[in-house]
């Protein structure tokens, strides 16, 4: 911005007492022209045409109507499927919420003093967040084979590293006061950050720890399209066969489960403000 500063210089104002101050032009307009610009460039590289989008996009109710009415009979179908998606969300995202304490802890640089330590964990956990869930689920089919192992390790992975990263964020803007307190009469740290940091933590990480839960159901679903199991398994099934009857059933019943959860996830995290 300092080129922005010597190409667009303060306005100068002289005040009631002759005194002349200085008003920083805003840079509002300088960051809309470097949006546009963005815009425009994004447009051409991705190939994205209005003209297309405008030309087809009834297309998309023309699927819609053939899933109206569901095929209620491909019901039993879906039950098992379903629950290995539940399944998968809540062993991963419980497995990760846990092992994301320790990452959190070790990669806080107000409680590990090493900064090459503090420095490893937050390198770990941002490589982590750019893997994407389905990518990361595609590895673990390589290593674990087909089925829900490979869905629940790439849950696992995703949950480890956003509230890893939440976490450790949250601990790193902690009043460090009474930690140290406990530290200067005798306790270990992790014994410091029993008694002094979790306490101040542990109403955030349950409800982050909820809400993951929540995105994980709906990430699972489609968790099958690269051999992960699950509901994401029969949804490229039937799209493949252009049963979109059934497809709709699918999205039926996973619509309401999610509803469900997200509710009862709600009710929980209200009780934790």
């Amino acid at each position: 911005m300092m080129i922005y500063d010597k190409l667009f210089p303060p306005k100068k104002i002289m005040l009631a007492n002759n005194k002349i101050v200085e008003e920083k032009r805003t840079k509002t307009p300088f960051v809309l022209v470097l949006i546009a610009i963005g815009f425009v460039i994004s447009v051409n590289v991705t190939g994205f045409s209005f003209a297309t989008l405008l030309n087809r996009w009834q297309e998309f109710f023309i699927i819609l109507n053939d899933m109206i009415p569901p095929n209620i009979d491909y019901l039993p179908n879906i039950w098992k499927p379903l629950l290995d998606t539940i399944k998968m969300s809540l062993v991963g995202s419980l497995l990760g919420s846990l092992v994301a304490i320790v990452f959190a802890l070790l990669a806080s640089s107000n409680i590990i003093k090493s900064k090459i330590t503090a420095g490893f964990f937050k390198f770990i956990l941002s490589v982590l967040r750019t893997l994407p869930t389905l990518v990361t689920a595609l590895i673990a089919t390589f290593v674990f084979g087909l089925g829900t192992m490979a869905g629940t390790i790439a849950i696992f992975l995703f949950t480890l590293s956003y509230i890893g990263k939440l976490l450790y964020e949250q601990i790193e803007n902690i009043d460090m006061g009474s930690f140290e307190a406990l530290e200067s009469m005798g306790l270990t740290k992790l014994q410091s950050f029993r008694y002094a940091i979790i306490p101040e933590i542990l109403p955030t990480y349950l409800s982050t720890s909820l809400f993951c839960f929540e995105g994980n159901v709906r990430y699972a679903s489609i968790l099958g399209y690269v051999g992960a199991g699950g509901l994401g398994l029969l949804l490229n099934e039937r799209l493949g066969w252009r049963d979109y009857s059934s497809v709709g059933m699918i999205l039926v019943v996973l619509a309401v489960t999610v509803f469900i959860i997200e509710r009862i996830s709600e009710h929980f995290r209200k009780k934790l403000q």
